[in-house]
């Protein structure tokens, strides 16, 4: 689990979270609150909620709402729709799912360009396995100069804080106060930042200049 120790960027309010009852699946707080509602209903009542019954309880004026939060939960596999029968939600799997904890989405990274921070505090739900042994921490990421990794633009980078890494890691670090994420390779008295896309250079610039600050341990997308 990660502590509440200092993060590598230093934007105001963003702080881990502690650690919440859900699956393995990557959800939105929102899914996460629908898809323990539905759990605790079935669980009273046995059987499910209908959908304005969902709608009051979140005060959500719109069933187009309840039916998008619906669908994206049935495509996460998380829950079961029933055809042509009534109050025919089903929650798949066992209650006592894995655990899962949020931690700060705290900004956006690209090749050298400083990383921007989001404009309101912003998590992200990650299963706990996913976790790093110390800090962790989400950036999205703009720009394809990680493609041959298979980190896409507009992907979510999740983040093991650290001020060291080997070489062929690929990390996050600072080259005279810029941000970027790419492939580690030092050198006798400098460092290598080394992207995966054959199109664009490396970054090569003194080992002084260069601060890392964390390394890449999972990649989140979303696929619309």
């Amino acid at each position: 689990m990660p502590s509440s120790g200092t993060l590598p960027f230093a934007f105001p309010s963003l702080t881990l979270a502690t650690p919440l009852g859900v699956g393995r699946t990557m959800m939105t707080k929102r899914q996460k609150q629908v898809l323990d509602y539905l759990r605790e209903y079935i669980d009273q009542h046995g059987y499910a909620p209908t959908l304005e019954e969902i709608g009051r309880h979140f005060r959500l004026a719109s069933l187009a709402t309840v039916h998008k939060h619906l669908r994206n939960l049935q495509r996460k596999r998380l829950i079961k729709r029933l055809p042509h029968q009534s109050r025919a939600l089903e929650v798949v799997g066992p209650a006592t799912a894995s655990r899962a904890v949020t931690v700060p989405l705290l900004g956006r990274v690209a090749a050298g360009v400083p990383i921007e921070p989001v404009e309101t505090p912003e998590t992200v739900t990650l299963p706990e396995e996913m976790l790093g042994r110390g800090e962790t921490f989400a950036l999205r990421v703009s720009g394809d100069s990680m493609v041959g990794e298979a980190i896409l633009d507009d992907d979510l980078v999740v983040v093991e804080s650290r001020q060291d890494a080997p070489n062929g890691a690929t990390v996050v670090a600072l080259v005279r106060g810029d941000a970027t994420v790419k492939k580690l390779h030092r050198e006798r008295g400098r460092v290598r930042l080394v992207p995966a896309n054959a199109r664009l250079a490396p970054i090569v610039a003194p080992a002084g200049d260069v601060e890392i600050r964390g390394v890449v341990i999972a990649v989140l997308r979303r696929y619309r």
